[in-house]
């Protein structure tokens, strides 16, 4: 494939979802080409308890650097890849500094770690335990981050509760059908 010459740009290319960073190995490691493919991963509450998640951190799309005339065919034809990304007969490159930038965020490893956070005010369901479906208001964070102070209207009145930030469920979405 190509030797980083001076026809190589960036591209996005669509790959098919949770597949994204086996095409990104292939075509790094068989072609030889640069490919960014950054992932995220979190700690994400399910009603069964904390699990550490990681995903793409842009689902179904990853950033190849190629000369299109010496390398787009091999590229589309990697396993997962369905094709680059196009607008009409357009085939748009991107801008080196913003991969650069990306790359710089998510580092040699490609994953960007997320902190679970709680916002004060804001209205979360218990996950796990005694409280487990109950819903109350933050109201405090407290030191480290990892605890929170809940207003919970129980036994006839308001309580505030000390639980684990990772025992809450963040708040639902709002409905998007209205």
């Amino acid at each position: 494939m190509s030797e980083s010459g001076n026809n190589d740009l960036w591209y996005v290319v669509r790959a098919q979802t949770k597949r994204e960073h086996t095409s990104a190995s292939y075509i790094r490691k068989e072609l030889g080409l640069e490919v960014v493919a950054p992932q995220i991963r979190y700690t994400k509450v399910t009603r069964r308890g904390k699990v550490l998640w990681k995903e793409a951190m842009f689902p179904g799309y990853l950033f190849v650097k190629f000369d299109r005339e010496e390398d787009e065919k091999a590229v589309c034809y990697a396993p997962g890849v369905l094709k680059l990304v196009r607008f009409g007969d357009n085939v748009p490159d991107i801008e080196e500094e913003f991969v650069l930038s990306l790359m710089d965020m998510v580092g040699d490893e490609e994953v960007l770690d997320l902190q679970h956070g709680v916002e004060l005010g804001q209205e979360y369901e218990v996950a796990e335990g005694a409280l487990k479906g109950n819903t109350g208001e933050v109201v405090e964070v407290l030191s480290g981050g990892q605890r929170a102070l809940l207003l919970m209207e129980m036994i006839g009145g308001e309580r505030v509760i000390e639980v684990d930030v990772f025992s809450l469920l963040l708040p639902s979405r709002p409905d998007l059908d209205n």
